[in-house]
């Protein structure tokens, strides 16, 4: 099915030095200085052209050709793509915040940690396919299905329209998708492992042979969805009810921990929450579970604001979406935990001062904190050693003596070492 055309249109060329001069001028608009004028790009063929870092913010693109166009790091923010020919573009990194994309067409485009918070890619989307034309909904041929086309990997989608689109066989890996809508999509043999869906809407969504493993499901509408052949193994989703005798074991549990902690071991007892599925208890904020041990522990989406967390074995642990606000984890364990599109702000991070003048830093070595706040966060000493930073934000955080060796750091803000690729 295709949505009608609209009536042809002249494409003008523009050469690379002519796009530097609308670029220039439309930058001075932005920064307010004199001789500023918006970039109008729409119904222009700028395929191949260099823009990689410019401020295209509240651009005109309407119909414009970017084919095989560089982007990285560009910002788009509430820029108009309705229309736009975006294939094989190069979005790495770009800023597309409430960019207008509907009808745009994405195939074989790579929007790997690009941020299209609440983008609109609504009907005549398409997200996947072969050379078809502008404001076209691509039907995929049974040959295709299976080929890798439109990389979404470790983008921001959260809160994006998406509803009608078809994104076949594309690649969606650890993006942000929280209350996003995606009602009646195609996403057909995509890869959605490791994506955050948490209060998404999945209603009719064919999901056909999709990869949902550890995907985040928690609040999604999934009504007459479709997830035939889908692998959903390690994804949280809703179940039943909590039974509230299991819940109060682990209630329990941790108030004995607590206890245990605040009359150093003379009473209470430490508790062993190894491979637990907590995320039903809804808050655990600012209770006290020093040193507690918690490996491959689920807490994703709970309220853990202020809870003291100082020397914890977390290693493992799904804290994806957490609340962890001013949360103390001084000296704890959260190598390869992951933590993305955590709260962190004011979190203490630092180094856990022991007896003898031994010192141990926390340790987030192979930790996801892909699209995490951590402003004003203490990481002092902190090892972040083969982390992924993209696009967290470590806005006026304490990274004294912290190691960085071998982390990814895409688009991370407050970071001096943050490069757009």
């Amino acid at each position: 099915m295709s949505l009608p055309l609209a009536s042809p249109r002249a494409v003008e060329k523009l050469d690379q030095s002519e796009v530097d001069n609308i670029c220039a001028r439309h930058e001075r608009m932005c920064a307010a200085r004199p001789g500023g004028i918006r970039a109008n790009f729409a119904w222009k063929d700028l395929s191949d052209i260099d823009l990689r870092g410019r401020n295209l913010t509240d651009a005109d693109m309407t119909g414009a050709v970017l084919k095989g166009c560089l982007l990285q790091g560009a910002r788009l923010e509430h820029a108009v793509l309705y229309g736009c020919d975006l294939q094989g573009a190069y979005l790495s990194g770009a800023l597309l915040k409430r960019a207008d994309l509907r009808s745009a067409n994405l195939s074989l485009a790579n929007l790997a940690g690009a941020d299209l918070f609440e983008a609109d890619l609504r009907p005549g989307a398409v997200l996947t396919g072969d050379n078809t034309r502008n404001m076209r909904l691509y039907a995929p041929k049974a040959e295709e299905v299976g080929t890798q086309i439109a990389i979404f990997a470790g983008a921001n989608l959260q809160g994006s329209r998406l509803s009608g689109a078809v994104s076949v066989a594309a690649d969606f890996t650890n993006a942000l998708m929280r209350e996003a809508k995606l009602v009646r999509s195609n996403f057909q043999q995509t890869s959605m492992m490791g994506a955050d869906m948490t209060g998404a809407d999945l209603s009719h969504v064919d999901f056909q042979g999709a990869d949902l493993r550890g995907a985040v499901l928690l609040g999604a509408q999934t009504r007459s969805w479709n997830v035939r052949n889908a692998s959903l193994v390690g994804a949280l989703l809703d179940g039943p009810q909590p039974d509230l005798a299991a819940q109060k074991v682990w209630i329990d549990m941790i108030a004995a921990h607590a206890q245990w902690c605040e009359t150093g071991g003379r009473s209470g007892r430490p508790a062993k929450l190894n491979n637990a599925n907590l995320n039903g208890l809804g808050s655990i904020s600012d209770r006290n579970l020093t040193a507690v041990s918690a490996k491959g522990a689920v807490f994703s989406g709970l309220d853990m604001q202020g809870a003291k967390l100082q020397g914890a074995n977390l290693e493992g642990a799904d804290l994806r979406g957490c609340n962890l606000q001013r949360a103390d984890l001084r000296g704890a364990r959260l190598a390869g935990a992951k933590l993305s599109g955590a709260d962190l702000r004011h979190t203490v991070l630092g180094p856990l001062y022991m007896s003898g003048g031994r010192v141990i830093a926390c340790d987030l070595s192979g930790a996801d904190l892909r699209h995490a706040d951590l402003s004003f966060a203490d990481l002092r000493h902190a090892k972040l050693l083969g982390a992924e930073l993209a696009r967290a934000d470590f806005t006026g955080a304490d990274l004294t003596k912290a190691e960085m060796a071998g982390a990814g750091t895409q688009c991370t803000k407050g970071l001096n070492t943050s490069t757009p690729n």
